[in-house]
């Protein structure tokens, strides 16, 4: 399993941007998805959920009404939209995986799968 994160890049505050997260050697729709983000000198957090069985969808408060989880299965993607983007969602995007469903979507040790990153920076 291994999974290709893209799509980020310099914006200004109040900008949207559109991660990807494609998934090679396995088929995405069969796992539970998330999103963490890691900004500099902090740890990682939780940003988006999606869960297999149910297709439930989790946001951290902090993303909630701002950003967006979706996956394609004829694309073996998931990806993450951001709106109204602010500097404190600077950080580094991880997209992260698990087969089938996950006891806590939102702990980064449900996953065994990770993308190797994408840098996002809002300017003010």
């Amino acid at each position: 399993v291994q999974l290709q994160a893209s799509g980020g890049g310099l914006v200004q505050a109040g900008d949207s941007l559109r991660l990807s997260c494609v998934g090679s050697g396995c088929a995405l729709s069969t796992y539970s998805m998330a999103w963490f983000r890691q900004a500099p000198g902090e740890e990682r957090e939780f940003v988006a959920a999606i869960r297999w069985g149910g297709e439930r969808i989790y946001y951290a408060d902090s993303v909630k009404g701002r950003f967006t989880i979706s996956r394609s299965n004829a694309k073996n993607s998931v990806y993450l939209q951001m709106n109204s983007l602010k500097p404190e969602d600077t950080a580094i995007y991880y997209c992260a995986a698990d087969s089938f469903t996950v006891a806590n979507p939102l702990d980064g040790r449900e996953y065994n799968y990770w993308g190797q990153g994408t840098l996002v920076t809002v300017s003010s």
